[in-house]
Parts: structure tokens; sequence; C-alpha cells
């Protein structure tokens, strides 16, 4: 029988150290992850407190920051790659930031409907303090 063609070579789609077994490799990947986390935070707090960079640029920067951290704790300890094995741990991870999306979001909405609607007016305010 001819070999499969649909077989996937060693190492596609594998996050760093999901190879059981290469311990020493395992080991690695974790301490790769673990440098480039340790080297993101400090990059941002290094950001956040220099003028070097544009005052108004270092919000912008700080948010690329984090979604690069978030890529790395994704890949190097939660394992989330894009083979057809991770397919349950993606959308676990989609539907649980829709939800806080949605949390995020709606709280939002409501704080800023009772701040309008609850919040008495200035001639209001001003009356009372005449008084």
């Amino acid at each position: 029988m001819a070999a499969h063609t649909h077989d996937r070579a060693p190492g596609d789609d594998v996050a760093p150290g999901d190879r059981r077994e290469e311990t020493l490799s395992h080991l690695q990947a974790y301490l790769i992850g673990l440098f480039l986390a340790l080297l993101l935070t400090a990059t941002s707090f290094w950001a956040a407190t220099t003028h070097v960079l544009w005052g108004p640029g270092v919000p912008i920067g700080l948010a690329v920051l984090a979604v690069a951290q978030m890529g790395i704790h994704l890949v190097f300890f939660l394992h989330i790659t894009t083979g057809p094995d991770n397919t349950n741990n993606v959308l676990a991870l989609a539907f649980g930031v829709l939800i806080v999306a949605l949390v995020v979001a709606g709280s939002l909405w409501i704080m800023a409907n009772l701040n309008s609607n609850l919040m008495p007016s200035m001639e209001l305010m001003d009356l009372h303090q005449q008084s």
C-alpha cells in the first residue's frame, strides 16, 4: 500500500514544547516562552516610563505589546496552534473571548445608560445648592 499523503510531518502545527518524547525540548520551549514574556513585560514598563516615545503613542505601543504577550502565552504555555487536533481548544478560547467582550460591552452600556438617566441635571444641582 502507498503511504498516506495526508499524514503530517513531524513538527507541523505543533506548539513549542508539545512533543511528548522530548523532555529537554519541552523545558527549553517553556524557558523560551518565559524569557519572551519577561522581555515583553520589561519592555512595557520601559515604554510606560520613558520619555523617548511620543506621548500619545504610548497607549498604542502598550496595546501592541499586550497582544504580543497574549500570543506568547497562547503558543508557548497553552499550546494553542492551528492544527486539526486543537480545534476544540481554539473554539473554547473564542467562546471565552466572546463572553468576556459581551460582559464588558454590556456593563459599559448599562453604566452609560444609568449615568445619562439617573444623574440630576445641572439646573437641579444649582437649585439644590442655592437653597
